[in-house]
């Protein structure tokens, strides 16, 4: 072979096994010499989510209430950008009670918009409602669950462990739930269900569950539009176990709000089976009831400071209530009458003098006794002090 100046060059022969090692080099020159500008950016794929592996269920009503933590890196360890959105996935068990891996499907989504207000105790917190009809809802079904998440159409997480659920028939949701407010209990009532959500007739004793929700005064209005459990104090937590359709809380305060729902309990094959939500109430508790009248009013006629002067000593038992604010002394010329006023502040303890009585006058004292609400008791009963005796 020869060059442009017809020197002649003389080529050693390449061993062949070294020619896929060349090829490689020659390549790596090519692209090098070639266009010096970059390609288009490839954006990342987004991350796929590491898979659940806490998964818990169980029977709700009519629906099976789902469990688990939300993954917040990818397989890989990173952290993901933002929650994944959720797939549920329910399938069917084979003869042998094993789940049959080619009956699941996706029975509902979540979107990874929505996904962290079913977060509860930092667990999401799900309800695959199942109609009272569908065959999979009989008696004694069992059911599989699993979940996975999706940070993109095509970037699923693997499956989480699988759960097995037995459904059962569960009581008719109570309807209405009638309330009534005492100085001592926010009253609950309710019409025990007679037939269970299929319409079949219900067999058993059954025990009701009250729970209640303390409701944020900021968010009433729409809690008691939509019995949104969202804007709740403090979640919704089993208040007692009833075993007749009534219920007496006594551990309110007056001026919070508290949301109620009641479900029906019932036991079959050894669970204990709750029914739907009841429909919500909302109460607002005031306090408008009055303390106690005092009682065991005396008086006493005592000298005053000055001659012909007198002073009225007034005494009574101590109130028990247990919002007592203080004490009011009322004093007439007439009887019957519950007259002037004689204290501006409210007295803190049970006795009063009374220092501007005059000679020649008849006096009827009363006492009422106010809580800290501003409602005043019924006057105490009355006590006679005849001045009009004493004059010379």
């Amino acid at each position: 072979m020869e060059n442009r100046n017809g020197t002649r060059l003389s080529i050693t022969k390449l061993p062949a096994q070294l020619f896929p090692v060349f090829h490689f080099l020659f390549s790596i020159f090519s692209l090098s010499a070639g266009c010096g500008a970059p390609g288009e950016p490839v954006p990342p794929s987004p991350p796929v989510p590491a898979a659940i592996t806490d998964l818990a269920a169980r029977q709700l009503g009519d629906g099976v209430l789902l469990s688990f933590t939300l993954p917040t890196n990818s397989a890989s360890g990173s952290r993901l950008p933002e929650p994944p959105a959720v797939e549920i996935l329910r399938g069917i068990t084979r003869r042998d009670g094993t789940p049959d891996p080619k009956s699941f499907r996706a029975v509902d989504t979540i979107p990874s918009t929505l996904v962290t207000t079913y977060v509860t105790q930092k667990r999401v917190e799900f309800i695959d409602t199942l109609s009272p009809q569908d065959p999979q809802a009989s008696s004694g079904t069992t059911l599989a669950y699993r979940v996975r998440t999706r940070t993109s159409r095509k970037r699923a997480s693997a499956d989480s462990n699988t759960v097995l659920v037995q459904v059962f028939p569960v009581p008719q949701k109570i309807a209405p739930v009638e309330t009534q407010v005492t100085e001592s209990a926010i009253e609950l009532r309710w019409a025990a269900p007679a037939s269970t959500s299929a319409g079949a007739n219900l067999s058993g004793a059954l025990m009701y569950h009250v729970y209640r929700a303390e409701v944020d005064p900021a968010f009433l209005k729409a809690a008691e539009e939509r019995g949104s459990l969202l804007e709740t104090k403090s979640g919704l937590a089993l208040l007692a176990t009833s075993a007749a359709p009534s219920y007496q809380d006594t551990s309110f305060e007056f001026g919070k709000s508290y949301l109620y729902i009641v479900r029906s309990v019932l036991t079959a094959n050894g669970l204990s089976l709750e029914s739907d939500d009841s429909q919500h109430v909302i109460v607002t508790p005031r306090d408008i009831f009055p303390p106690a009248a005092p009682q065991g009013l005396v008086a006493a006629l005592l000298p005053g400071a000055t001659p012909e002067s007198f002073v009225v000593e007034l005494s009574w038992s101590i109130s028990l209530e247990t919002d007592l604010a203080g004490y009011r002394v009322y004093r007439s010329e007439q009887e019957n009458v519950r007259g002037q006023l004689l204290t501006a502040e409210l007295l803190l303890a049970p006795a009063y003098r009374d220092t501007s009585v005059e000679p020649g006058h008849h006096y009827w004292y009363t006492v009422t006794a106010v809580d800290h609400a501003g409602n005043e008791s019924a006057p105490s009963a009355a006590v006679a002090i005849d001045i009009t005796q004493l004059l010379p």
